[in-house]
C-alpha cells in the first residue's frame, strides 16, 4: 500500500523559511547589531593580518621603558620598551583564538546535551539537566581558577577550562527549544513515516535549532574573551605568552599605575571592552530576530509619545 503527499505539512512551511536568513534580518533592523558585527570583523581582520601591519616586534625592545605615546610609537611603550600597538596586535590573536576555540567546544557540549535531552526526555533529560544544574550554580571565575591552578599555566588548559564550563546555559537553551520542536505536527508524521531518530534530528531539529546556537555562540565568545583575560590577570596563564590579559597582568605587576604610564592599561582594557560590546550587541540582535517577544520596541519612548488630537505644528491641540 503505497501512500502519496502531494503537499508538505503547514508546520514544516511555517518553521524554515523565516530563519534562513537570520542574520540579514538582524543587520536590517537594528542598527547595534551592525555596530557589533563591525566591531568583531575589525578585530578578526587585524588578528590576520597583524604579522604583516605590525609597526615593530612584539618581544623585542624599541624605545625606553614606559615611553609616553609618540609619533613614532602610537600608543607608547610598556615596562620592557616594547610597543604596546604592535603588543596589542600580537595579544588579540591569542585571545581572540582562545575566546573562539573555547566557544566552539563549549557549543559542541552543550549543544549536544540540548539536543539530546530535550529529544528524548525521561531518563536522559533527567540525568543530563542534572549534571547541568551542578556545573550551572557553580561560580565560573572560581572553578576556573581551581581547575587552572590544578592543572598549570598553559593556554591549552584555559581553553579547555572556558569551554568545559560555559555550556551549561546553552545546553538549557537548546533542550526548551528542542522540546517545543519535537511536539510539531511535522515531526510525528516524520516519525510515522519511519524515520529514524538521527535522521529527524540532523534533519529537522538540528536546522531548527541552528540560528539560536550562533546567538548563543556569540554571546558565549564573550564571556569566554572575559574569563580568558581574567584568569591570565591572575597569573593562571603561560607568562611566555603575549594576550590580553598578561598585557594587563604585567602592567599591574610592574607598576605601570604608580609610574603613571596608563597607555600601558588603559587601550588593552578599551580593545578587551569593545570586543565583547561588540559580541553583546550582534547576539543580541539575532536573539530578538529569532524570538520576536524578546523585543521591547513597543515599551520604548518613542512608541508612546503623545500624538496631537487636532491640528498640526504649532496649532496642535
Amino acid at each position: 500500500m503505497s501512500v502519496q503527499i502531494s503537499k508538505a505539512s503547514p508546520g514544516a512551511e511555517d518553521v524554515g523559511p523565516h530563519r534562513s536568513g537570520f542574520l540579514r534580518t538582524a543587520l536590517r533592523e537594528h542598527k547595534a547589531a551592525v555596530a557589533g558585527l563591525a566591531v568583531i570583523v575589525f578585530f578578526g581582520v587585524l588578528s590576520v593580518i597583524g604579522p604583516y601591519i605590525s609597526p615593530y616586534s612584539a618581544t623585542a625592545q624599541t624605545c625606553a621603558v614606559y615611553a609616553p605615546p609618540s609619533a613614532q610609537h602610537w600608543l607608547g611603550c610598556d615596562d620592557g620598551g616594547i610597543d604596546m600597538l604592535s603588543e596589542l596586535i600580537q595579544g588579540g590573536r591569542v585571545s581572540l583564538l582562545v575566546g573562539f576555540a573555547a566557544t566552539l567546544i563549549s557549543m559542541v557540549i552543550g549543544g549536544g546535551f540540548g539536543i539530546l535531552s530535550g529529544y528524548f526526555g525521561g531518563w536522559v533529560d533527567t540525568s543530563l539537566m542534572r549534571i547541568t544544574d551542578y556545573l550551572l550554580v557553580i561560580p565560573d571565575l572560581v572553578l576556573a581558577m581551581v581547575i587552572a591552578e590544578v592543572w598549570g599555566a598553559s593556554l591549552f588548559h584555559v581553553i579547555m577550562v572556558i569551554g568545559i564550563l560555559e555550556w551549561t546555559s546553552t545546553a538549557r537553551i537548546i533542550r526548551a527549544q528542542v522540546k517545543s520542536i519535537r511536539e510539531r505536527v511535522y515531526i510525528k508524521r516524520t516519525r510515522g513515516l519511519g524515520a529514524g531518530n538521527a535522521r529527524i534530528i540532523g534533519r529537522h531539529i538540528l536546522p531548527q535549532v541552528g540560528p539560536l546556537l550562533v546567538a548563543n555562540t556569540v554571546l558565549t565568545v564573550a564571556v569566554a574573551i572575559y574569563l580568558e583575560t581574567a584568569l591570565a590577570f591572575l597569573g593562571l596563564e603561560d607568562p611566555g605568552v603575549t594576550t590580553w590579559g598578561t598585557i594587563l597582568n604585567n602592567a599591574f605587576q610592574r607598576t605601570a599605575i604608580s609610574s603613571g604610564a596608563w597607555w600601558a592599561i588603559v587601550p588593552d582594557g578599551f580593545v578587551i571592552a569593545a570586543v565583547i560590546v561588540g559580541c553583546f550587541l550582534l547576539g543580541q540582535a539575532i536573539e530578538d530576530t529569532l524570538n520576536p517577544r524578546l523585543k521591547v520596541a513597543h515599551l520604548s519612548v518613542r512608541r508612546w509619545r503623545l500624538r496631537p488630537l487636532v491640528g498640526r505644528g504649532e496649532d496642535a491641540i
